[in-house]
């Protein structure tokens, strides 16, 4: 079953430059994972520095296979640094029809 991966992260960032293209290899590294099928990120309207990046997998062990991934952690390492702040996740599926 899809599951969805909530990714919160502040853009506290003096030098947008320089975090902008981790963020986007993250993203095209992504998309080469097994499982992978979407994602889109958002700006907070209430608070500019909230980002959401909503990504969409087949399998949650998928996503987890790339949240463990060496490539990808040595990635994220650089955006927290960039950033300063951890980044957080979540992982949601479907509840059903309500």
């Amino acid at each position: 079953m899809a599951v969805q991966v909530i990714i919160k992260r502040k853009w506290r960032v003096d030098k947008p430059e320089k975090l902008l293209p981790h963020l986007a290899e993250l993203t095209s590294r992504a998309k080469e994972q097994p499982g992978y099928i979407s994602s889109e990120t958002l700006r907070s309207l209430e608070d500019s520095e909230n980002l959401l990046v909503i990504s969409k997998w087949e399998t949650v062990d998928d996503w987890k296979k790339w949240l463990l991934s060496k490539e990808r952690r040595d990635l994220q390492g650089r955006v927290d640094s960039l950033i300063g702040e951890k980044t957080f996740y979540e992982i949601f599926e479907n509840f059903g029809p309500i």
